[in-house]
């Protein structure tokens, strides 16, 4: 028999298998084909009734990520006349091993016959959780663009591609890009505008953050950040942000520093919350304190904060006591 029994002829969305005579053989498996990110393979085994298959080839994309597949499949013989058998469709199937889709077909079919297989859609796991996502949906592109642009920048300062500014945190530096720093905060773009020492001297001075804080940022700013890495240097991001103007990684910090407050972190993140303008980590803080009462279960510290504390802050704190002495 000749290769072209097995070949399956495709387009983007679209499987054609040509058979021209089962007759002779029980058993049959296509060469693989490829749709979407995947190898396919059909295959067509005559017992009583006539089992067809559709399902990825096995490999470590298939294990890892298999595909959700929307599809239409048909069978046309030509004997007797152009006779077409059509499965009804298949919506969100996940497909990982050959008997994932098996259609039983038990109109005898004789003769040559095609087997047509029209992909409507294939998706995958979102890698941000949720939903799958289709690989042909709307924004793919745009998707793939940005994630190809994201690993390009870190690449660029991981490997300090064509650096052209140098960063000195308070215990080490960082090469950087000024393009790229300039673009993510309006402080830095000010510096390297101007004839101020950075742009004359090419670097630029961040004592205040020890170099692995200052690492931190730059990950942010090129956008390769862990989370681990994020929670860590929270605050000096707070700070480093407040300071830079750059408005997403402070509220990004905002939003983080709301979610795990309690008896240690309560005093610190409130006195951010005054210094860096945070009303929504202000009000959390005091509530904690006041409302719920865990000002009593942190004399020490509270006394501390009493003695170092803004006066205009600890103020506020008093005035919101004595408000819920009053509601008592």
């Amino acid at each position: 028999m000749n290769d072209s029994a097995y070949r399956v002829d495709t387009t983007s969305r679209l499987a054609q298998w040509r058979i021209d005579n089962l007759s002779s053989c029980s058993y049959r498996k296509s060469d693989p084909f490829k749709i979407g990110n995947w190898n396919w393979h059909l295959s067509v085994e005559k017992n009583r009734v006539l089992f067809v298959k559709l399902y990825p080839e096995i490999s470590n994309l298939t294990r890892e990520n298999p595909p959700i597949a929307s599809f239409v499949i048909r069978v046309v013989c030509s004997a007797g006349g152009r006779k077409s058998l059509i499965h009804p469709e298949i919506t969100d199937r996940q497909l990982k091993s050959n008997d994932d889709f098996v259609w039983a077909i038990e109109v005898p079919l004789t003769g040559k016959f095609i087997i047509d297989v029209e992909f409507l859609d294939l998706k995958t796991a979102s890698p941000e959780g949720g939903d799958p996502c289709s690989i042909w949906g709307e924004g793919l592109t745009e998707r793939r663009s940005n994630a190809t642009a994201l690993s390009s920048l870190a690449r660029m300062l991981t490997e300090a591609i064509h650096t052209d500014i140098t960063i000195n945190a308070s215990d080490g530096t960082i090469a950087a890009h000024r393009a790229v720093l300039a673009a993510r905060s309006p402080v830095f773009r000010s510096m390297f505008a101007h004839n101020l020492k950075e742009k004359e001297l090419s670097t630029v001075n961040i004592s205040d953050m020890s170099i692995e804080a200052c690492q931190a940022l730059m990950n942010y700013i090129y956008g390769s950040i862990s989370h681990d890495e994020f929670i860590v240097h929270r605050l000096a991001l707070l700070r480093a942000a407040d300071k830079y103007d750059i408005s997403d990684l402070k509220e990004a910090c905002h939003e983080s520093l709301l979610e795990d407050i309690d008896a240690k972190n309560v005093l610190e993140r409130l006195q951010s919350a005054a210094l860096y303008q945070l009303p929504r980590l202000k009000a959390s803080c005091m509530r904690y304190l006041v409302k719920f009462g865990k000002i009593y279960d942190i004399r020490d510290d509270f006394s501390a904060f009493l003695q170092c504390g803004d006066r205009d802050l600890i103020a506020e704190v008093f005035h919101e006591v004595l408000n819920a002495w009053k509601g008592f």
